[in-house]
């Protein structure tokens, strides 16, 4: 059975690729942490939407990967860290918000529920956040690099879905106040100039 995606890992972001046959990769938010060899992946993550969906897409895309480790310090307000662990541990809602996330923005919008149920399916996530000793956190990488089977079943190349285009000129009311120049609509995401309204 192929337990890695071609052209592995499949997004672009903030990491360092290790040894793609380990059974962990390290997630260290908004901390930067020198990177170890013996993760599949080891990188950082500082937002709870576009962060969250790049961790999912390369993650599935790579069966070996059993295991997360969240470390490191938390993202002011996006909560990068707890986002990810409610998306694995609720999912998301018909709107594609995490269920759960206390962050500023949880919306998941460029991945299908089909790959967050692959993701909460196929790994455990190890909630260590806050923890930055790097030999703790090699301790543990090396505790679980070499834990269990490959998931069961192959890879999963997720494509990133097409943003609806939208048009201001639609926006009815904005029913969130940003600031003196901006709203935003609540229901769509959507924040434009309080003139548009």
């Amino acid at each position: 059975m192929k337990t890695i995606a071609e052209a592995w890992p499949i997004v672009k972001g903030d990491y360092t690729v290790g040894n793609p046959k380990s059974r962990i990769a390290v997630v260290t938010l908004a901390s930067q942490i020198n990177p170890s060899p013996e993760a599949a992946i080891w990188g950082s993550s500082k937002t709870e939407n576009l962060g969250v969906e790049k961790i999912i897409v390369n993650i599935i895309s790579n069966s070996n990967i059993r295991y997360i480790l969240v470390c490191g310090t938390e993202s002011r307000g996006h909560l990068a860290g707890q986002s990810l662990l409610a998306i694995h541990a609720n999912g998301i809602d018909e709107k594609g918000r995490i269920i759960g996330s206390e962050g500023a923005i949880p919306f998941i919008e460029n991945i299908s529920r089909e790959a967050v149920k692959r993701f909460q399916q196929q790994v455990v996530l190890l909630d260590r956040i806050g923890l930055t000793d790097p030999d703790e956190i090699m301790r543990i990488v090396r505790k679980y690099k070499y834990r269990g089977e490959a998931y069961q079943d192959e890879p999963v190349v997720t494509v990133s879905q097409k943003k609806r285009q939208t048009t201001f000129s639609v926006l009815l009311s904005g029913d969130i106040i940003i600031s003196e120049e901006l709203v935003m609509d609540a229901a769509s995401g959507i924040i434009c100039e309080a003139k548009d309204f």
